[in-house]
């Protein structure tokens, strides 16, 4: 993450409750670095345990992500950013159309018709006389 992207990013990260005099231990980490990993993990498509040397231990980014994603922070913060970007655009800040294409993706195999010769009779040569 470059100096510009943090300084855009740091602004819109909720503030800890150890901050804010409410108590609780400081985190260990810098959240810059565990942001660095969870991009670096999307964007190569790794798994936790494939994370560089370079980085936090892959338990403690991975407690970092599950935090926030239980208490509804990537949301927040992915809204709030797109927020800002769409406003810096000039655009109103929440979108107010959507596009979503169901026939992109193809059905399970479970949920597939079945097929017409269902028994083992049918489905032998010899027993239906076509061979």
């Amino acid at each position: 993450m470059t100096d510009a992207e943090w300084a855009a990013v740091r602004p819109l990260q909720p503030v800890p409750a150890w901050f804010q005099g409410r108590g609780g231990r400081p985190e260990g980490y810098c959240h810059r670095q565990l942001l660095d990993a969870i991009r670096y993990l999307v964007a190569g498509g790794i798994s936790w345990r494939a994370m560089p040397a370079d980085f936090p231990a892959w338990a403690r980014i991975y407690a970092f992500f599950r935090r926030w994603r239980e208490h509804g922070r990537i949301a927040e913060f992915h809204d709030r950013l797109r927020g800002t970007l769409r406003e810096r655009e000039g655009r109103e800040a929440e979108p107010t159309a959507g596009i979503i294409d169901a026939q992109s993706v193809r059905p399970p195999r479970r949920c597939r018709p079945p097929h017409a010769a269902t028994t083992a009779g049918r489905r032998c040569r010899a027993a239906s006389g076509t061979s």
